[in-house]
């Protein structure tokens, strides 16, 4: 189910990828979401809270090594683009060493510091253990998160985007039935949705590896592939930690938001995180594309074809930008509506709350479409530090919004701190594309 990304029309190549891959992070949301229903229906506001709390603590830790896993991936697709299996292989190798070694030391630094981290962020007393324990769990599974990304992105990196949609349907139903057992029957309250998130991941990471094991014959590796080898390491890590720290940085701005919202009180919090739960199902297609831009860029950069990789930002743009118009209009009218999946109690303040988060949102839809894209395409391409630089302008934008609306205990200048974010990195990740693609023309190597 490999696929070659170098050849054919770039919307047709570029939808038909990214159609699973929507698919796979709806359901991947829909069971994040599950867990925030189940807790908010039959644990209460307060446990809805604790979980959303944590939210961001659980982006900035499990986002870096995203980043990373996917920034090792970048390698393996350029090489397949290439024509190199052999490189091919021995980046995949390198890749699952580097990823146990960081999980691992991820593992304890995030455990041991984590009890300091929720003081940091304001928690509220009231909610303060559910929150620990909670993200305290999900911190114990960081090797199974890591496992599956990397083992996703191995398979998106040779074109096949299906296959983990498949393991990902299979998991989001164990997830669910889980959810039901643990908070219901066994009544482990936050606790247990943290364990079916965990434990979910894990077998979706185990499907990965068996079917790359029995089905996928140009990865079948040799021990001499997992040596590692210093130029490929500095490879890698030059790719994947500017990818990390971006995503850590994103969410370093996350958490400044998430700090000014707790001062608010437990009913702000668990309205802004129903809220955002909707807004992730909505905007996931952004969140595809800019996947499959990483895959696209990388396989057309290793074969040397510059223009092609133009005309796939030129169509992703296209297409995203019809979507931010569509669905942007539902979520500003519409989006308030779900409101009553997460809460009973105090529902008539808190979907008043949701509804001003939907509108914020909904109206800068385009500009999000153009971060994931953009920033996604050109680290596909090799670069890494400079999609990092937006993300700072990101940081910069959120994080000032966040501040000033902190100080003014403004709930609607916290709901704006995103839109602003989006802005900002947008403009220069435009800037940044546009100085690569005249790079390129101006030696010669702009081409299809």
């Amino acid at each position: 189910m490999e696929r070659d990304m170098t050849v054919g029309t770039p919307y047709k190549i570029i939808l038909n990828f990214t159609i699973p891959i929507v698919i796979g992070n709806i359901f991947q949301q829909f069971y994040s979401m599950v867990d925030t229903v189940i807790v908010g229906k039959f644990v209460g506001t307060k446990a809805l809270a604790a979980v959303g709390s944590t939210g961001t603590i659980g982006f900035l830790i499990l986002g870096f090594l995203m980043g990373l896993t996917a920034g090792f991936t970048v390698l393996t697709s350029q090489r397949f683009g290439a024509g190199d299996m052999p490189g091919m292989r021995k980046t995949v190798g390198s890749a699952a060493v580097l990823s146990v070694i960081v999980s691992v030391v991820m593992t304890v630094i995030s455990m041991a510091f984590m009890k300091p981290l929720l003081i940091l962020m304001n928690t509220p007393e009231d909610i303060f253990q559910d929150a620990y324990k909670y993200i305290m769990i999900i911190c114990a599974g960081i090797f199974t998160q890591v496992m599956y990304n990397l083992l996703a992105g191995i398979l998106r990196a040779l074109g096949n985007s299906k296959t983990p949609l498949y393991f990902l349907l299979f998991s989001a139903v164990l997830n669910i039935v889980l959810d039901l057992v643990l908070i219901i029957v066994f009544h482990l309250g936050a606790a247990g949705a943290a364990y079916a998130t965990v434990i979910a991941q894990g077998v979706s990471a185990l499907l990965c590896l068996v079917y790359i094991i029995k089905k996928v014959s140009i990865l079948k590796l040799d021990r001499w592939d997992f040596k590692l080898d210093g130029h490929l390491v500095r490879q890698q890590l030059a790719i994947g930690f500017p990818m990390a720290l971006q995503y850590s940085i994103t969410a370093i701005g996350a958490m400044m938001v998430q700090a000014a919202l707790n001062v608010l009180g437990s009913v702000h919090v668990a309205a802004f995180t129903a809220a955002n739960k909707i807004e992730q199902v909505a905007t996931q297609v952004y969140v595809a594309l800019g996947t499959t831009m990483a895959t696209y860029c990388a396989q057309n950069m290793g074969a040397g074809k510059v223009k092609r990789i133009s005309r796939g930002f030129r169509a992703t743009t296209i297409m995203g930008s019809i979507y931010s118009v569509v669905f942007g209009v539902l979520v500003f009218f519409f989006g308030n509506m779900l409101t009553g999946l997460f809460v009973s109690e105090n529902l008539d303040q808190i979907v008043g709350l949701v509804d001003i988060y939907m509108k914020c949102v909904a109206l800068f839809f385009i500009p999000l479409n153009v971060v994931n894209v953009y920033r996604n395409g050109i680290q596909g391409m090799g670069y890494g530090f400079l999609p990092m630089t937006a993300g700072i302008a990101e940081l910069a934008g959120r994080g000032l919004t966040a501040v000033v609306a902190s100080h003014y205990k403004s709930y609607l200048g916290i709901c704006l701190a995103s839109p602003v974010a989006w802005i900002f990195a947008s403009a220069l990740l435009l800037v940044m594309y546009f100085g690569i693609m005249n790079k390129y023309k101006k030696t010669g190597n702009f081409r299809e």
